[in-house]
């Protein structure tokens, strides 16, 4: 089954949180109230989303948390790669393999061509609407089956 992790799907929630008010400075406390994730898991993720580039911080009484980009400029797989790692769903569509088989698998480019098409999948869809706060955000709904069938073009 593919499935992101718990901390994935709570680092999501706490940007989306970010995204309702992109231009208020957080503090972990109200992320933590606002999102009911406990205060050491949300300090955590936190803290792995400003490494990441997704949220910038502030230092000081009237510090806090905010959005690096506008809700709309962050994708879904830009959060993935920064709360998981890349995103590969077998060992050969990752960006470094290390299987023994590839060179003489018949399944693995296809499963190249599948983590394509998901990744162009999680690559259209921003925060904001994940958010649901696509108000003025354009975005492009492209089903997973036309995706599929451009990557085997």
């Amino acid at each position: 089954m593919l499935r992101i992790s718990k901390l994935t799907d709570y680092g999501t929630v706490i940007l989306a949180r970010l995204a309702g008010q992109p231009d208020r400075l957080w503090t972990a406390t109200e992320v933590a109230e606002a999102t009911h994730i406990g205060l050491p898991t949300v300090s955590k993720l936190l803290k792995k989303l400003q490494r990441s580039g997704l949220v910038i911080s502030t230092r000081g009484s009237h510090g806090g948390y905010q959005l690096a980009q506008p809700p709309g400029e962050i994708t879904a797989a830009r959060i993935l790669d920064a709360l998981e790692g890349p995103f590969a769903i077998t060992e050969c569509s990752g960006s470094h393999s290390t299987c023994g088989l590839e060179s003489k698998c018949a399944v693995g480019h296809t499963w190249q061509k599948v983590n394509a098409a998901i990744r162009r999948a999680l690559t259209d869809i921003s925060l904001a609407e994940l958010a649901g706060t696509t108000h003025g955000v354009t975005t492009t709904t492209v089903p997973l089956t036309r995706l599929l069938r451009a990557s085997h073009d």
